[in-house]
């Protein structure tokens, strides 16, 4: 415990008080020890030394607002006697460096007991919720390939970790889960998320990272199932495509409406103020004056509704 919570200690350090060294992805900064390996682009968060730290973090922050989504995949290995990793979603001020979500992927072997578990902590090195990972059998400090999946859905609040071999599915169940509230943590505060790796005075361990995608997502407010891209400023171009159609048929609906309107007033007032000045022309329209007036203005709504048609 005491090992791991160094290990958060320096993470911490490293996020906050960074001079980071890019590579060549745009998206990431490599801080600390991290390095980039070839032929497979790996990147090594440690050296195979004691003390050893790094960290390889998203360079723009995360902005959460409700209901938001957030769906990360990467993959990972840690050499033999290792202490795991630990992925970290963090406040981008230094104002409250405790304002942090953590899943830490825990592995030792010091002491008596072996240490294998996936844990989530929220401001605090003590685990919030814990699973053996022994139990389904998975050695984290095995120097094999693991995929690991979290995932949060802020409309239910709900963190989720998933974790398997290299080469296998996306398990439908969690290996552990926590209800949490990103929005009431950080607000609409920007949040860094990284991958990190800490060695201990006893530890030579090498953790490596083959690939990290992540999502972050806005749920509409219409549909819980439908999400759009995080942008509190307006609509994707897909869904503005789509409203599109809808916002022209009904601005001509409503110019139809209002054309028909104006026509009728314009014809029922020349009715009333001009009909005794203007016998002499009103003797040129056949009998029934308000059949025709109907009439046209019938054809008028028509011509339109088939303009619309078309």
């Amino acid at each position: 415990m005491a090992a791991f919570s160094l290990f958060i200690f320096c993470s911490l350090i490293l996020f906050v008080h960074s001079s980071s060294s890019h590579f060549d992805p745009p998206n990431f900064d490599l801080i600390g020890d991290a390095h980039i390996v070839s032929p497979d682009h790996a990147v090594l968060l440690t050296h195979s030394t004691p003390s050893s730290s790094g960290i390889l973090r998203l360079r723009d922050p995360l902005h959460f607002s409700y209901p938001s989504t957030l769906s990360t995949y990467f993959s990972f290995s840690v050499s033999g006697h290792g202490n795991g990793l630990l992925l970290l979603l963090l406040l981008a001020t230094a104002a409250n460096p405790s304002n942090y979500v953590g899943v830490q992927f825990d592995s030792s072997n010091v002491g008596p007991s072996h240490i294998n578990r996936v844990g989530i902590t929220v401001g605090s090195h003590v685990s919030v919720a814990v699973a053996n990972v022994s139990n389904v059998n998975l050695l984290l400090n095995s120097g094999e390939k693991f995929n690991a999946w979290v995932d949060y859905e802020g409309a239910s609040n709900v963190l989720e970790v998933r974790l398997t071999k290299w080469g296998e599915e996306k398990p439908s169940d969690p290996i552990v889960s926590h209800d949490i509230d990103f929005v009431k943590i950080w607000g609409g505060n920007p949040v860094y998320a990284g991958i990190s790796s800490s060695n201990g005075v006893d530890s030579v361990q090498v953790v490596s990272v083959y690939s990290w995608r992540l999502s972050l997502k806005k749920v509409s407010n219409g549909n819980g199932m439908h999400s759009v891209p995080a942008n509190p400023h307006g609509l994707s171009e897909d869904e503005h495509s789509k409203s599109c159609p809808l916002t022209v048929l009904a601005g001509v609906i409503f110019g139809t409406v209002c054309v028909a309107l104006v026509t009728f007033v314009v014809l029922f007032m020349w009715v009333i103020f001009f009909q005794k000045g203007e016998e002499e022309f009103l003797n040129k329209i056949p009998d029934h004056p308000s059949d025709v007036r109907y009439e046209r203005i019938d054809v008028a709504v028509d011509k339109n509704a088939q303009d619309d048609e078309s």
